[in-house]
């Protein structure tokens, strides 16, 4: 029970907008939705924050600096061959951070148009990948967008997101819509549940038209081909052919960079 207070001793003479346990009522919740969505899209706009870029990843990939430290640490052979895959992993951190600088200086976020910035950096907001592509963009000095989500293990905002853009959501739907609603392009790494839920959404809308297209690319395609058989989809009648070519795969920063460009991505700067 909350234990505001008011002159009368009755809650009910506390403004609706101080009544918290109001406010948290079940009957409540499509109004908490609509200031879920309000609050960040007001700061968004006060930003000039027109269009993102969209980073999906794991959470659970290191920084090289950890990964080494874990090397470091290892001792015996079940640790070391996890310090080894922690090392493989770490590669595609390297990769997110440097794809974040790269669309960073080239996308638009430096370069307002009457105002409005393109091609903004933009995460869930936690560790691993995340964390790179927000590193990358912080790297070169530029605003750079964090949608983090309330979990029962708390997940904190990485330290790279520009603090006036780090949101935190207790809704994964409303969560879900500000990363697509503005997107123009989607860098997804390699990545488990999540990574793969907010691909296959964006992919959805796409496939049935109710979101413009947008080119998305996927890095790792060794990892990707293992993950996903796309083309037993396509044998199998769940798919046309030509959903294959919602996505391409990179390899390199530059790689995925090149393949946004050549498939539709506008930069400004």
């Amino acid at each position: 029970m909350n234990d505001q207070t008011t002159p009368h001793g009755s809650r009910s003479t506390l403004l609706a907008v101080e009544d918290t346990e109001f406010l948290l009522r079940d009957e409540m919740r499509s109004i908490r939705f609509a200031l879920e969505y309000a609050k960040a899209e007001l700061a968004l706009r006060d930003w000039g924050i027109r269009s993102t870029i969209i980073v999906f990843g794991s959470a659970r990939v290191p920084s090289p600096e950890k990964a080494a430290a874990a090397r470091e640490a290892a001792h015996t052979d079940a640790e070391k061959a996890r310090a080894e895959k922690l090392q493989q992993q770490s590669e595609f951190y390297r990769i997110a951070r440097e794809f974040g600088r790269i669309a960073s200086e080239r996308g638009g976020a430096f370069d307002p148009k009457n105002r409005w910035r393109d091609n903004v950096i933009a995460t869930g907001g936690g560790p691993g990948i995340m964390e790179a592509a927000n590193r990358g963009a912080s790297d070169v000095g530029a605003p750079t967008i964090g949608f983090n989500i309330t979990l029962p293990h708390e997940q904190a905002p990485n330290p790279y997101i520009t603090p006036e853009l780090s949101f935190r959501f207790h809704y994964f739907a409303m969560r879900k819509m500000h990363l697509a609603m503005r997107a123009n392009a989607l860098a997804i790494f390699p990545g488990g549940f999540g990574t793969l839920d907010e691909m296959f959404e964006v992919m959805t809308l796409q496939q049935t038209q109710k979101a413009p297209p947008t080119p998305i690319v996927l890095f790792g395609e060794s990892y990707w081909r293992r993950i996903i058989n796309f083309e037993a989809l396509v044998e199998e009648g769940m798919i046309s052919a030509s959903d294959l070519g919602l996505v391409e795969f990179a390899e390199t920063a530059e790689d995925g960079w090149a393949s946004l460009k050549r498939r539709g991505l506008r930069a400004t700067a």
